[in-house]
């Protein structure tokens, strides 16, 4: 059944848009601002960007941001992978519920739980809080968004190619990174995506989890802002709002990407079978 168009579903759309995506808009307009006041317009300008150049804390800020999302993001996905692969194709396996739960439970926990919990972890191991610590943080809830994600793939995948592939001679670690994994690419790389862009922006769960000499962007910003706010923070807030914006365009592109070959694949089966 067709859903018939309506002003009052227009008129709704078009003010949840305004609401979500205005300020963002408003942010990226005024870090061209050419005055020092973000509430008064000056005139075009990108000075504030060659002057994050020269703010080296914002710098040190940014690379501990971008090589936790990196660490964190390798390790995540490849965990993730294999537990999709565990949940997928070990069946009812005892401790499954369990397992799954322990996986997924990030996904609905608050994170000032999760970071609170692993606070209390870290001081119970007497661990120095600092840049392993926020990696350690970012790999426990990212790791079950990549899960989902390849999961989502595993569940149809056809395992006849796999089959066929052990049938010629291929071992089982063979045929995964031979057959499987390239088929399942686009999912783990859209996975590994998502899991740079959550560890890219998270402020509270680094918050718990952080020591001294390991401050994240977002933790910068946002202590920064707390004294108020300068052309600066408008500019590398735009930079961030870019760059995650691009990351979730490429892995839109893989998703879809994933979903084409798999269609080929299906008409490639019903072509032989036919």
């Amino acid at each position: 059944m067709r859903s018939r168009f309506s002003w009052f579903n227009a008129t709704a759309i078009t003010l949840g848009f305004a609401f979500l995506y205005i300020p963002i808009l408003l942010l990226v307009i005024y870090s061209f601002n050419e005055s020092k006041l973000v509430t008064v317009w000056g005139g075009w300008s990108t000075k504030w960007y060659g002057s994050l150049l020269e703010n080296q804390s914002l710098k040190d800020a940014a690379w501990v941001t971008i090589r936790v999302a990196f660490l964190s993001a390798t390790v995540a996905t490849a965990l993730g992978t294999l537990a999709a692969i565990t949940l997928v194709r070990l069946g009812r396996f005892p401790g499954r519920t369990l397992f799954s739960g322990m996986i997924f439970a990030p996904l609905v926990m608050p994170e000032v739980i999760t970071g609170l919990s692993l606070l209390l972890l870290f001081v119970a191991l007497d661990l120095d809080r600092g840049f392993w610590t926020i990696t350690i943080a970012h790999i426990t809830f990212t790791m079950c968004f990549a899960a989902v994600v390849v999961q989502a793939r595993l569940a149809d995948f056809d395992k006849s190619v796999e089959e066929a592939a052990m049938d010629l001679g291929a071992t089982p670690v063979n045929t995964f990174f031979q057959v499987t994994l390239p088929i399942i690419a686009p999912s783990v790389i859209s996975a590994w995506l998502l899991s740079f862009t959550l560890s890219l922006d998270d402020l509270v769960i680094a918050s718990f989890t952080t020591g001294p000499g390991a401050t994240t962007l977002p933790m910068k910003i946002y202590s920064q802002v707390r004294l108020g706010v300068t052309p600066e923070i408008n500019a590398i807030s735009t930079i961030l709002i870019g760059i995650v914006t691009l990351g979730v365009l490429i892995a839109a592109y893989f998703s879809k990407r994933s979903a084409e070959r798999e269609d080929q694949e299906r008409r490639r089966a019903f072509g032989a079978v036919g």
